[in-house]
């Protein structure tokens, strides 16, 4: 028999700890468990029969699991896919469903590992479910596995677990990743109509070029007459577009550009430079600022409203948000915010963010309840959002629609002028 401190949680949150006398772990965790507890820690006793050299069973099985995976499997796992963010909204529900139910974490890690989870690997929730099994904290567990869970999802379940509500905690993170992974859904869904009628345009034109006008010029040039300035351009396009040669140079052409373009991306400087052209781009920079804006409102408040400290929550927003304006904005907020000023004090020194943020957070301050009117603006500016992309999807459609008019009325209108000039020119 051997000695374990254990550091558990009731179902209410109430934290205890205690000191059972089992034979391994592996008991003293199933007895807990008997007793309807969460464990959060549980570490062999000093002095007790195992305890070797004032180092605890946790320790020596933490060693013993790292040394197991070889560094190439460490490399093949740290590679894994970030899951979406549905994905990971599925995967969190599931869990705060089995907690619901009275399952213990360990059970419910494991029951995981058998649910179907598109996008998360079983082998995530066993190794969890091993972490946890150790005596790490739930939080501690999903570190160790930054290629899956965000900064912002662990420090969620780390405030989680502090005040003892997990299961509420992880149904916030769902409902988060849900409303996240809906404005993306918008976005693909307002870009899907453009790209299918500029699709069916261009190969409108291939076809056009390729079969349609060389049987056309085969008559034109059997006619020794002068044909009109638009259908000669046409014509001497359609030579160009059949010679193999000017393919090659067009090919590297773009090619060239392309490598160039993507340089450039890769620099902080282009970075820079082309999320500030994203945010003032005409019509559709007032969506992206929407969707910036109600990004750094929703994960600011979610962070805030589960106990995680300000400077903390700032970091983690910084990190969520994926344009670099933005994220310098932030980060002087947080320089701003250490030296003891308010929130909205440097946010709106920062000359990003728009005044309608700063007058509610400044409320907020006042009143005691920042996370409420980073929720409010979070709620406003999705809701703007949707309509914004309602109104730039009523204004492509119209658009591509004459744009590809144009481009098949040229197209006819020089053909059909050359068979004018033809008839014009034997009825003489």
């Amino acid at each position: 028999m051997a000695q374990f401190n254990y550091k558990a949680r009731r179902k209410n949150g109430e934290v205890i700890n205690g000191m059972l006398d089992v034979t391994d772990r592996a008991a003293a965790l199933g007895q807990l468990e008997r007793q309807g507890l969460f464990p959060v820690l549980i570490e062999l006793a000093k002095g007790s029969a195992g305890a070797s050299n004032g180092k605890s069973e946790r320790g020596a099985v933490k060693f013993s699991i790292s040394g197991i995976l070889p560094p190439a499997l460490r490399e093949v796992m740290a590679r894994k896919r970030r899951p979406k963010m549905q994905e990971l909204a599925t995967f969190t529900v599931q869990l705060a469903n089995l907690l619901h139910c009275g399952m213990p974490l360990t059970v419910a890690l494991g029951s995981m590992s058998h649910l179907e989870s598109k996008g998360i690997p079983s082998d995530v929730s066993k190794q969890l479910k091993q972490d946890v099994m150790e005596g790490k904290g739930l939080s501690d567990a999903m570190a160790k596995q930054s290629g899956i869970f965000t900064e912002l999802y662990i420090n969620m379940v780390r405030a989680g677990e502090q005040s003892g509500a997990l299961e509420e905690v992880l149904r916030r993170l769902a409902s988060h990743y849900e409303r996240f992974a809906s404005v993306q859904q918008k976005f693909k869904s307002a870009l899907i109509y453009p790209a299918v009628v500029g699709c069916v345009g261009v190969c409108i034109v291939i076809f056009f070029m390729t079969f349609m006008l060389p049987k056309f010029m085969t008559i034109f040039e059997g006619m020794k007459i002068q044909l009109p300035a638009s259908t000669q351009m046409l014509i001497n396009m359609s030579h160009f577009f059949s010679s193999p040669t000017n393919w090659v140079i067009m090919i590297l052409a773009i090619a060239a550009l392309a490598t160039m373009f993507l340089r450039f991306k890769s620099t902080p400087a282009g970075i820079r430079r082309l999320d500030g052209l994203k945010m003032n781009a005409p019509v559709i920079g007032k969506v992206m600022k929407l969707n910036l804006f109600g990004q750094f409102a929703r994960t600011l408040s979610t962070l805030l409203q589960n106990g995680v400290p300000v400077l903390m929550a700032l970091k983690i927003t910084e990190q969520v948000i994926p344009n670099v304006v933005l994220k310098e904005a932030i980060a002087k907020t947080r320089e701003a915010v250490t030296d003891g000023k308010s929130l909205a004090q440097p946010l709106a020194k920062s000359q990003v963010f728009p005044q309608l943020m700063i007058d509610l957070i400044r409320i907020g301050e006042d009143t005691g309840d920042v996370p409420g009117s980073l929720q409010n603006l979070a709620e406003t500016y999705e809701n703007e959002l949707e309509l914004g992309l309602r109104v730039v999807t009523n204004l492509i459609e119209p658009a591509m629609i004459i744009l590809m008019a144009m481009g098949v009325g040229m197209l006819l209108f020089s053909v059909l002028s050359a068979m004018f000039a033809i008839t014009s020119n034997i009825a003489q």
